[in-house]
Order: structure tokens, then C-alpha cells, then sequence
């Protein structure tokens, strides 16, 4: 590398249409293909249009877009500037490129209007007539403004990637291409851009759609070659985990083959890199990309699935792609019909390979550290999406559960006999353990939690009142108390206010303190037991994930708000749950 890394660029960002040095694209790498496509201009493999768009836009001032304010004099007077060469990479440059390019703080901003979605029209608008010329730069600012690549003119019935094809413009399909224009899209009369190049002579512009509509399979396919016979893995779990494979329907199997197309990405570019540095400084920990980095708009289900393929081996990962390739030709085919493929195509989540017995107790423990121990087997990795699925819906169910507990909190104090509110003499010296314990299933019903425990404790039959219990207007009043303070934590996690956090977590496990000590140390009963140990274990729980929300010095990993938001939900959950057992353990030992 010369002394000044600019003079010699060795990478490129595809979708920014800038080239970009060693430093800065250790960086890039780790923004994710959503927001950087990073590709090494000399040891990437290339189609020759792609690499001819690029250098265009280029040489073509594609950078000023991204740092349009930048060349603002009043900004240069305000002291915003681009960092210096000699500046260091961390935190000085890494700031900028993700300033720069994640949140695009220097692209120009538009007016804004009162009519919502106006503006991005009227920006697509101009994208499908500006395609048909061959100003690059002018559609790249477009699209940094917000057109849409895959918009259908309402008039022309026609997308943008229809209007190039018919002009010839390759470098413009090109580059609709990489913002998700779809080759296969059909116009009004259902022809295909495809179509259009054929029927207007660009033969070779036509050949090139039909690639970027197959990149994806033919990318996994070629990620494969030169890898001896025999790679196929035809071990029992295998077997399953394709039979697995083929139930999904087509978008989850479509979300899962794109994931593991952007893993191939991941894994070709870390392998150019490090050939490419040998031992250069930039080789370190805070350069690495271990695995795919979080994209804010896919969910967190989806996000700590593609983070799992980076625990795959070699063999595994081999594996895995061949099944998908497969099975992306049994599908075109329209083979296996039988499977019921695409019958829940319009379902947006991994519900369908979901099951009511999972158990989250793998799941609440999983976060990034967890990808770097060692490789896991293809059925694990399913099982791991049937797990998140079972938990991004419990997610969902916590935000009912707090609408409707208080109304059924109400309704119970109701139905208790009168002669049951009075004060409880109960003086409890509870100890508030923190052992991390999840003993019940999260999947069970109301109904199913009130037959077990009644079960468990011996309750099922008519007997005698259990004396050591509380009152039941006590517990209701307590459980009213745990109910607000975490309505104030879901309001503060739907808001952002990460900094709320803290507080909203002590004030529950505050509440839950108070609410355990109306019990007994020893309970009777075992649902007692195991209500009052989940509710603890799950406050301690909840107080560990809030403080990561507020990270002790500056030298502190940067925090997942997204999977930590998550995490903390969870715990809420368990919280809620362990006291609507309680309220309805108590009232049903009442009445006997």
C-alpha cells in the first residue's frame, strides 16, 4: 500500500459508486451489505458492465452526493470537514464513513411537504425518465434521495428498469439492479425488462438481466466450485434439516437464500482481505466482520438468524447452499406442489416453522458472543429459527398481556368473596434469589398454566385453603404495581428512550421485591414455588440487560439496541407471567 492510500484504491462501494482504500473499507465492511456493497476491484470477480458503472460513477463525482452539505463554505466556516489522511482510522474516520454513508448526514435534504409520500413520488418520477439517458451520477442522487428502483409509473405501466432496457442504457440497469430493481418485473402487459432489450436489439443488455434475475443461485453455485466430490452432508440431520428446507414456504425460503447469499459475500470478501493485507495493522480485532452486522430493517428474529450462518463450517455451509440451490430449482419447476409451497407466501415472519413446545431458554442467553464457539449443525440452526420465532411471538403476546392485565386483575378482585379483603399478617423474609432459572414452558395457554399448576401443587382436587398464602386484594394491588412500571418500560423501549432503561428496571424489581414478600420463604405449594423464583430470577434478569443500555466508559463495545431491546422485553414477559400465575394460584386457593 503507497504511503498515501487514496493514491491506490484497492476496494469499491458498489451501490455508492465511490472507491475506497484498505482503512476505509475495514469500515464499510462493517456497516453491512445494506448500507456498503464492497467489492475489491482487482481480486473480486467481476461482470464487466458492473465494474464499468462503478469507475463511471467514479469519475463522475459520485462522492459530492454523499458530502453535498460538506461543500458548503458556510459548513467549512461552521468547522465540519472531512478528516485529514493522517487522521486515525478509529474514531476519527470510522465516525465519518458511518456518519457519512449509514446516516447520510451530508446528502442533500428536500423541503419537506405536508402531503406525506409525495415527494418520494415525485422522485421516482424523475428516476423512470431519467434512466433512458446516460447520466449516472443524476439517478444515483435520485435514489440517495429516496426514488424508489421498483417503481411502477401508474401511466406508463412501466418500471424504471423497463424504460432503460428499451433505451439501451446498460450502466443504468446496472445500477437499478443494485438498489433491488428486479429483472423479472412485468409491466402493465406483463412483459419483462428482459423483453424489452430483446425486442429493441440489446441482446447483450438481455443476457445481462437474465443474469442479475439468476445472481443469486448462480453466485451460490459458483461459491462452490473447486471444492472436492463428496461435500454433501447425507447424515440422518441432514436429511431433516432439508425436509425442513422444503416446508417453508416461498418468501421465508426466499428470506433464508438471500441471507445466505449475503454469508457468501461476507466470507469471500474476509477471505480477499485477509490475502490482501498480509500483515498490515488494519489486520485486528476492530476491523473484523465476524458475521453479518445488524440491519435495522429486517426483524431481530431474522437478524440473529443470519448471524448464526457465520457459525457454520465449511462442510456445513456447503451444504446448506446446496440444498438451497436445489430446492430454488425444484420451486421454479413448480415440482413437490403437494408441499403446499407458497400457500403462506404473504406471511412476514418464521411463524410457520415455529412450535407451540419451544422453549426459550437457549434463546435468552444468545447474544454476539455466542457466534464464535465453534461450528453447529444444520438441524441446530433450524432449530435456533423455531426457537426466535417462538419468541418474537411472546414478544407480541407481552404487549397484550399488559393491556389486559389490569381489567383481569379487576375482574378477579370482583369475583373474590368480600370476606377475603383484609390485611395479610404475613411477615416474609423471601429471599430475592438471582439465579438465571426458566422452569416453565412458555408456550402453554392460560388454561394449560392453571391445570399444571394445580398438578404440580397438588391443588387439582377440593381441599382446604392453603393458610401461609397472602390475601388475594394484597397480591392484586402488588401485581397492579408491577403491571404499571412495566407499561412504563414498553413505552420507554417503543420510544427509543434506552436511557429510561435503568430506572424503569429497578422500579420493577423494586415492585416484585414487595410483591414476593407477601409470601411465604418455604410455599407449600409447588406452583408457588416456581412462580416466585421465575418472578425473581426474571427481575434480576431484566435489572443485567438494562444496564447494558448504559455502557460504563467510553472503551465499552457499542451496544445492539435492537437485540437488547428484545432481550429486555423478554424479561418482561417472564415477569407478567410469573405474576398472573400468582394472582390466579392465590384466588383459586381462596375460594376452596
Amino acid at each position: 500500500i503507497p504511503s498515501s492510500p487514496l493514491s491506490d484504491p484497492g476496494w469499491t462501494s458498489i451501490n455508492r459508486g465511490v472507491l475506497i482504500c484498505d482503512e476505509c473499507c475495514s469500515v464499510h465492511r462493517s456497516l453491512g451489505r445494506h448500507i456498503s456493497i464492497v467489492k475489491h476491484l482487482r481480486h473480486s470477480g467481476w461482470p464487466p458492465t458492473l465494474l464499468q458503472m462503478v469507475q463511471t460513477l467514479a469519475s463522475n463525482g459520485a462522492n459530492s452526493i454523499w458530502e453535498h452539505s460538506l461543500l458548503d463554505p458556510a459548513q467549512v466556516q461552521s468547522g465540519r470537514r472531512k478528516p485529514n489522511p493522517q487522521d486515525k482510522i478509529h474514531p476519527t474516520k470510522s465516525e465519518f464513513i458511518r456518519s457519512k454513508y449509514q446516516m447520510l448526514s451530508f446528502v442533500h435534504k428536500l423541503p419537506c411537504r405536508d402531503d406525506d409520500g409525495v415527494t418520494t413520488k415525485d422522485l421516482s418520477k424523475q428516476l423512470h425518465s431519467s434512466v433512458r439517458t446516460g447520466s449516472l451520477e443524476t439517478c444515483l442522487r435520485l435514489l440517495s434521495l429516496g426514488a424508489q428502483a421498483n417503481f411502477f409509473h401508474p401511466e406508463k405501466g412501466t418500471t424504471p428498469l423497463h424504460v432503460a432496457a428499451k433505451a439501451g442504457q446498460v450502466l443504468q440497469a446496472e445500477l437499478l439492479v443494485v438498489y433491488g430493481a428486479d429483472p423479472g418485473a412485468p409491466d402493465i402487459n406483463g412483459r419483462t425488462p428482459m423483453d424489452y432489450a430483446r425486442q429493441a436489439g440489446h441482446v447483450e443488455l438481455a443476457e445481462r438481466l437474465v443474469e442479475c434475475q439468476y445472481e443469486l443461485t448462480d453466485r451460490l453455485a459458483f461459491y462452490l466450485c473447486g471444492r472436492r466430490p463428496g461435500i454433501l452432508d447425507l447424515s440422518e440431520l441432514a436429511k431433516a434439516a432439508k425436509k425442513k428446507l422444503q416446508a417453508l414456504n416461498n418468501r421465508l425460503f426466499e428470506e433464508l437464500a438471500m441471507d445466505v447469499y449475503d454469508e457468501v459475500d461476507r466470507r469471500e470478501n474476509d477471505a480477499v482481505w485477509l490475502t490482501t493485507q498480509n500483515h498490515s495493522t488494519l489486520v485486528t480485532e476492530r476491523s473484523a466482520v465476524p458475521f453479518l452486522p445488524v440491519n435495522p430493517e429486517y426483524s431481530a428474529t431474522r437478524n440473529q438468524g443470519r448471524q448464526k450462518l457465520a457459525r457454520f463450517n465449511a462442510r456445513e455451509f456447503a451444504t446448506l447452499i446446496i440444498d438451497i440451490l436445489s430446492d430454488a430449482k425444484r420451486r421454479q419447476q413448480g415440482k413437490d406442489s403437494s408441499l403446499g409451497l407458497g400457500a403462506d407466501d404473504d406471511q412476514h415472519d418464521y411463524d410457520s416453522v415455529a412450535s407451540d413446545e419451544d422453549t426459550d431458554s437457549e434463546l435468552t442467553t444468545m447474544d454476539s458472543s455466542d457466534l464464535s464457539d465453534g461450528p453447529i449443525t444444520l438441524q441446530e440452526y433450524l432449530e435456533v429459527k423455531k426457537a426466535l420465532a417462538s419468541s418474537e411471538a411472546k414478544v407480541q403476546q407481552l404487549m397484550k398481556v399488559n393491556n389486559n392485565l389490569s381489567e383481569e386483575l379487576r375482574r378477579l378482585q370482583k369475583e373474590a368473596p368480600k370476606g377475603e379483603w383484609h390485611g395479610s399478617g404475613t411477615d416474609s423474609d423471601y429471599d430475592n434469589t438471582q439465579t438465571y432459572e426458566l422452569s416453565l414452558s412458555m408456550g402453554r395457554s392460560s388454561e394449560e398454566e392453571g391445570r399444571g399448576e394445580a398438578e404440580e401443587g397438588g391443588g387439582g382436587e377440593a381441599g382446604e385453603p392453603d393458610p401461609t398464602l397472602p390475601c388475594t386484594e394484597d397480591v392484586i394491588l402488588k401485581t397492579e404495581q408491577v403491571t404499571k412500571n412495566i407499561q412504563e418500560l414498553l413505552r420507554a423501549a417503543q420510544e427509543f428512550k434506552h436511557e429510561s432503561f435503568v430506572p424503569c428496571s429497578e422500579k420493577i424489581h423494586s415492585a416484585v421485591t414487595e410483591m414476593a414478600s407477601l409470601f411465604p420463604k418455604r410455599p407449600a405449594l409447588d406452583a408457588v414455588h416456581c412462580s416466585l423464583r421465575l418472578l425473581a430470577s426474571s427481575a434480576s434478569r431484566l435489572q443485567v440487560e438494562c444496564r447494558k443500555a448504559a455502557p460504563s466508559d467510553l472503551s465499552s463495545p457499542a451496544v445492539d439496541y435492537q437485540l437488547l431491546t428484545q432481550q429486555v422485553i423478554q424479561c418482561a414477559y417472564d415477569i407478567a407471567k410469573a405474576a398472573k400465575q400468582l394472582v390466579t394460584i392465590t384466588t383459586r386457593e381462596k375460594k376452596q
